[in-house]
């Protein structure tokens, strides 16, 4: 079984922004991150979670999000945009379709679960998703760790 932790982060929104994930399984973790120029908290919160799925190819994974977005449009809103043409129920279209679109394919045969965690409660790996997130939402690179369990800090 695999777990994810996910975060973004926006500067501005829209603005620079940043994504963080860190993935552990077995007696590994690895460490994810990347940035845009030019984004939203909402999208960076999406790209966290569709790199980290990308870059495994296990069946059973548990994503922790601190992004009601995130795990609410999983397990809640999608469908119902799915049957509305991606519409709101305002009738409006949905934000992110592309993004979300991407997330269902990742998911596909997979037994995905959804999990919201709060944000700065102190859940280390949430905090540090964070951390990765908010350094490239300013423009730095952090050092992203990718190595046994045990040595991991």
């Amino acid at each position: 079984m695999i777990t994810i932790y996910t975060d973004g982060a926006s500067r501005g929104n829209p603005g620079p922004g940043g994504w963080g994930a860190i993935i552990t399984y077995n007696n590994r973790v690895v460490e994810l991150g990347g940035g845009e120029t030019h984004t939203t908290n909402n999208r960076m919160e999406l790209m966290a979670a569709i790199k980290a799925l990308e870059s495994i190819p296990d069946k059973e994974v548990t994503v922790c999000a601190d992004s009601e977005y995130v795990t609410k449009g999983m397990t809640e809103w999608i469908q119902r945009w799915q049957k509305k043409g991606w519409r709101t129920t305002g009738r409006k279209p949905v934000l992110n379709q592309d993004l979300w679109q991407r997330l269902i394919e990742l998911t596909e045969g997979r037994k995905v679960e959804w999990k919201y965690v709060a944000g700065h409660a102190g859940v280390p790996l949430n905090e540090r998703a964070d951390e990765i997130a908010t350094t490239f939402a300013d423009n730095f690179t952090p050092a992203l760790y990718d190595g046994p369990k045990d040595k991991y800090k």
